[in-house]
């Protein structure tokens, strides 16, 4: 690690090995912050950098106080934007370190309310002659946008509020079809099990992407970005679980099979759901949306204040109960190339 000069307050790291310190003091921020998201955090960061994003040229400001206590970190790469799949070269940019494939949500730096000011000199510096390019932006980062940014997307992000309690949430009748598939599930042998971080059975995650696949076969009839491909990362994600932060499961079985899995991040007093999988032999009898209700009781029994669905407007995600949170796709374009950029969005956008 060091300073760019040390008449600076601020420190650039180019690699995805931190120290201990650093890395405690990053999560320490996002769990401090109410609206702080685990895609945000050097557990995905950094996992992410390692995997998906192997060979990308990282780096990562740090601003501390005086006591040395990280008060921001903001994770940025260079990458290069395709304008299309069928163009064989890309645009380069700026974007955030963790963002892009993978799907992460509520990305964005994490950050101390008093040193707000100073990380948006920074990037507007830092940015001044590159396209700069925020994919899946929380929306409490606004402030922290360089002049021009502008926004080219929006995505829904529902989520629920645990601390009115499970049996609140949604309808009434929503309510009372949850509690029939369950007597239904439970005289047909089926049991629900909650791991949570630290606690993952062995080949769960195998086990998910089988479930995930067959499922996505029969019932959406098209393919997920949830692939193979993906598996490096989730394998390093629960390599640094740690008690009460990291991946989680909720597990539902029938004789031994694991017939369903939903997967998410547990932090703080937050949990993010990421994927689910479950076998459709079960489809009549409600197994996903009980495997989701079985996930939401077990981290309101956690004392989850937060259930976050993270992307996707879903109808099923409202019949819980859950109210929108937005995030937002930014761009600033910079040069031929950025123009570029933004001709596409705008094209998008009107199509």
């Amino acid at each position: 690690m060091s300073a760019e000069d040390r008449g600076c307050a601020v420190e650039i790291v180019r690699t995805d090995r931190l120290d201990g310190e650093l890395v405690d003091g990053w999560r320490q921020l996002i769990a401090d912050d109410p609206d702080g998201s685990w895609f945000a955090g050097p557990d995905w960061v950094l996992a992410w950098w390692r995997t998906l994003g192997a060979g990308q040229r990282g780096e990562i400001a740090v601003w501390r106080g005086p006591d040395g206590r990280v008060e921001a970190v903001l994770p940025l790469a260079r990458g290069r934007l395709r304008l299309h799949h069928r163009v064989p070269f890309g645009v380069s940019a700026v974007t955030l370190l963790g963002a892009g494939p993978g799907a992460a949500d509520h990305c964005g730096p994490a950050v101390r309310p008093h040193r707000r000011d100073e990380v948006a000199a920074w990037l507007a510096s830092r940015t001044r002659r590159r396209t700069l390019w925020l994919p899946a932006l929380d929306q409490a980062h606004h402030d922290l946008l360089p002049p021009g940014a502008r926004t080219v997307a929006r995505t829904a992000c529902p989520r629920l509020d645990l601390t009115v309690g499970p049996d609140r949430l949604g309808s009434r009748d929503f309510r009372a079809a949850n509690r029939r598939a369950h007597r239904r599930l439970a005289a047909a042998g089926v049991t629900f099990h909650w791991a949570p971080p630290t606690a993952a059975p062995p080949g769960v995650l195998d086990e998910l992407l089988r479930l995930h696949r067959l499922r996505r076969q029969a019932a959406a009839g098209g393919v997920s970005s949830f692939d193979a491909s993906r598996l490096p990362l989730h394998r390093a994600l629960l390599e640094t679980a740690r008690p009460g932060s990291g991946p989680a499961f909720q597990l539902a079985r029938h004789q031994g099979e694991l017939i369903g899995v939903l997967y998410g991040f547990r932090w703080a007093d937050r949990f993010a759901y990421y994927q689910i999988g479950w076998d459709q032999r079960w489809a009549a009898e409600s197994l996903g949306t009980a495997l989701i209700d079985a996930a939401v009781r077990s981290c309101a029994a956690e004392g989850v204040r937060v259930f976050d669905f993270l992307r996707g407007d879903e109808p099923y995600k409202y019949r819980f109960g859950a109210q929108d949170r937005t995030d937002v796709s930014l761009l600033l374009p910079r040069g031929p190339g950025g123009a570029l950029l933004g001709l596409k969005y705008r094209l998008l956008r009107a199509g």
